[in-house]
């Protein structure tokens, strides 16, 4: 699976300066494996000690996602993983609740991205909700 960004797929959104510096001094530096306008598959790469993932909110590739990152905790490793705060779904009530730290985002973020005109914009903000879900260790 290749994630790429651009007109006619905007799944693919920036997660805005702010909230990665705080996540920063939080957790420290971390390892991407979901970068935006990526070639790889992050599914499939070594992920780090500290990982911040702000997934394609599509449901297959959250999931998936989602998932890795709990796989990831059982090997110790952090991974703060950026969603929907969609407290409805599966998902959520068998992977998320259990193993995961949830904080709730206050106001929907606005993120940066193409939109469906072809126009990048740096205030777009999401249909819902969002929320970090923390799985593995306890921050430094």
């Amino acid at each position: 699976m290749k994630i790429k960004n651009g007109p006619g797929n905007h799944d693919h959104w920036a997660t805005p300066d702010w909230l990665l510096n705080e996540i920063r001094k939080e957790f420290g530096e971390f390892y991407d494996p979901c970068p935006l306008y990526s070639e790889f598959d992050g599914l499939k790469e070594e992920w780090k000690k500290i990982n911040f993932v702000n997934p394609p909110y599509n449901r297959k590739d959250k999931e998936a996602f989602v998932r890795r990152a709990y796989e990831e905790s059982l090997k110790g490793n952090i991974s703060i993983v950026l969603i929907p705060a969609s407290t409805e779904t599966k998902i959520f009530h068998e992977i998320i609740v259990p193993n995961s730290e949830i904080r709730l985002l206050y106001k929907r973020i606005k993120f940066k991205g193409v939109n469906s005109m072809g126009k990048y914009v740096e205030n777009c903000a999401g249909q819902t909700g969002s929320m970090l879900c923390i799985f593995g260790a306890k921050p430094k």
